[in-house]
């Protein structure tokens, strides 16, 4: 079954991350629907699917509970296509998968199932040509839901918050991509770790950045995301922040986080 999914991850135009982090409340389905944005800004074509039961980031791209209609939990169920479950968003080149609180009883439900940690894998097959990026935003835990995102990706996004026990969180989270790419999905990697809730007048954000970037090196991108009303305001409104508030400073960031990725995947490409 690996040998399949590196082959076809092989084949494909579209670059495949997920955003994950077993902690919640680091900045991770901000970091998904901002640097989707910002990617669909320069020109990319986007596509976010929502696997948190939470569903945040469906209501932070402005799709209401009531509109989800056909979404990420009929997809992992074998119920409708993926295709059938995309929405377009307000956003040019940006459409989302939904979540809704269905997804929370959906764990039990896969392990009935054939290939339960390749739902996501076979669903996102029928349409990984028409995107440029697929982001996926997991749950806030090592479950069987962020499994099926780890064997469709290529890569993991990891939003890092510049808080005391990071690096013991983000030791837990490398071991289990480790044990993914073993197991199930070969060509799994970290493609970036960001720093974010980041203050620089704080002695502690700079202590931590220092130590992840001592334990990761080049692995954690130059950009930080710092604290900034702004980006805690947008999604009250149903908007990433660069729409929300495109000039004040976690817009910026943004923006330059979204030309580091691709800087990285140009790179990964050329190697």
């Amino acid at each position: 079954m690996s040998n399949d999914v590196a082959s076809l991850h092989n084949l494909v135009s579209a670059r495949i991350l997920a955003i994950a982090n077993q902690k919640g409340g680091v900045g991770k389905t901000t970091t998904t629907i901002n640097l989707a944005t910002a990617l669909a800004a320069i020109g990319q074509k986007v596509l976010i699917i929502d696997i948190d039961p939470q569903g945040n980031a469906s209501t932070g791209l402005g799709i209401g509970r009531e509109d989800r209609g056909e979404n990420v939990y009929g997809v992992l169920m074998g119920e409708t296509t993926i295709r059938a479950a995309i929405h377009k968003t307000n956003i040019p080149q940006l459409d989302v998968v939904p979540s809704t609180a269905d997804l929370s009883g959906a764990e039990l439900e896969l392990i009935e199932l054939d290939r339960r940690s390749h739902r996501l894998y076979d669903a996102v097959s029928e349409v990984r040509g028409e995107y440029d990026y697929i982001l996926v935003d997991c749950p806030p835990s090592l479950n069987l839901l962020t499994l099926n995102a780890m064997v469709a990706v290529h890569a993991v996004v990891v939003p890092l918050q510049c808080e005391f026990f990071a690096l013991e969180g983000l030791s837990m989270l490398i071991k289990t991509i480790e044990r993914v790419r073993l197991t199930l999905n070969p060509g799994l990697e970290i493609q970036g770790v960001v720093l974010t809730m980041f203050d620089k007048r704080n002695n502690l954000s700079l202590q931590v950045a220092q130590d992840v970037r001592d334990f990761l090196g080049d692995k954690v991108y130059r950009t930080v995301i710092p604290r900034n009303v702004r980006i805690s305001e947008a999604p009250s409104h149903g908007k990433p922040v660069l729409i929300y508030d495109h000039r004040c400073a976690g817009s910026q960031a943004y923006i330059r986080l979204a030309s580091e990725v691709i800087r990285r995947e140009r790179h990964l490409n050329a190697a």
